[in-house]
């Protein structure tokens, strides 16, 4: 598809955030510190969910599936920009570029949709807890899942080769730490706007869904525990949502921020410190958020440490 692109004779040049930095090489090291955090974290609770018999239920599956993503995200964007901090080398090849941009595409356009898919969630357990185990069995979770990534692959394989297909005459250094849409449609000397409607349209039907179905989750959810008569059944009910708000709300603002607000709210500076938050912040957070205000989690963790004492005391 891009490859019959006019620039397939060259790169281009990812200037990054290091070019902006006076201490280069400490911003370095901590990126690989907060890369190995979220590696850590998102591998961690995956195993936990997929150990811990008490953890295999439809709220852990859907955040196991977004620990997967996590973990794909950040693995999309920051060897890259590590290594070639350390190489010294700028250029990513347009086949580089594009499937860059297609599993970062199809990875926000998943999150977006497992969040809402995680609200409707919320919404059956305290609103219909009768009929949790009927309605969200895991057929049914399989399913929105299933759902979350085709429509994360529709995404990608949309806007990327439109996107690598642009003609690019003008510079080819790309203003960013990776390969986003925005960034190169700055690039290419056609008129873009048309493409750029296109764009805002798609992301507005990508969030719009979820957040449709993220409010309506909620506002039932709040007209249910307000009812509540037990205080400990509003706390359990408030502590079990205010996890999933506190990630809808960090990763939402991030993408409507670079999707949907006009160019001239952008700047090169503010579209790297936004992506950077949600493309290698984000992943270390959401391991935090589920596992150090969850309960279960946390049992199951310090259950797996135990069995590993016992088990290296053993070997001693």
């Amino acid at each position: 598809m891009w490859l019959a692109n006019q620039t397939l004779g060259g790169n281009f040049f990812l200037l990054g955030i290091f070019s902006q930095s006076s201490h280069p090489g400490l911003l370095c090291s901590l990126i690989f510190g907060i890369f190995l955090m979220a590696v850590a974290g998102n591998i961690i609770l995956i195993l936990l969910i997929h150990m811990e018999p008490c953890l295999h239920t439809p709220m852990y599956f859907f955040i196991n599936q977004l620990s997967l993503m996590d973990l794909m995200y950040i693995s999309v964007t920051v060897p890259k920009m590590l290594v070639d901090q350390l190489a010294k080398v700028r250029a990513i090849s347009v086949l580089g570029c594009g499937t860059q941009m297609f599993f970062y595409l199809l990875l926000g356009g998943a999150e977006y949709c497992l969040l809402g898919a995680m609200a409707y969630d919320r919404y059956v357990a305290i609103c219909h807890p009768l009929r949790y185990s009927v309605l969200m069995n895991h057929r049914v979770c399989t399913l929105l899942a299933s759902g979350c990534w085709l429509v994360g692959s529709v995404d990608g394989l949309m806007l990327t080769p439109i996107t690598m297909t642009l003609p690019f005459c003008r510079s080819r250094e790309i203003r960013h730490f990776f390969c986003e849409v925005p960034a190169l449609l700055k690039l290419s000397c056609s008129n873009t706007s048309l493409y750029e409607i296109f764009m805002y349209f798609c992301c507005v039907i990508m969030l719009l869904i979820p957040v449709t179905i993220i409010s309506g989750s909620y506002y039932f959810i709040i007209l249910t525990i307000h009812r509540m008569k037990s205080t400990e059944g509003r706390k359990k009910a408030f502590a079990t949502c205010s996890s999933h708000i506190m990630v809808v709300v960090i990763f939402y603002g991030a993408g409507i921020y670079n999707y949907m607000l006009p160019s001239s709210y952008h700047t090169p500076e503010k579209d790297m410190i936004v992506s950077f938050f949600y493309t290698i912040l984000t992943p270390v957070l959401n391991p935090i958020i589920y596992s150090l205000r969850n309960r279960d989690v946390t049992g199951a963790l310090r259950k797996m440490l135990r069995a590993g004492q016992v088990v290296s005391t053993q070997r001693i």
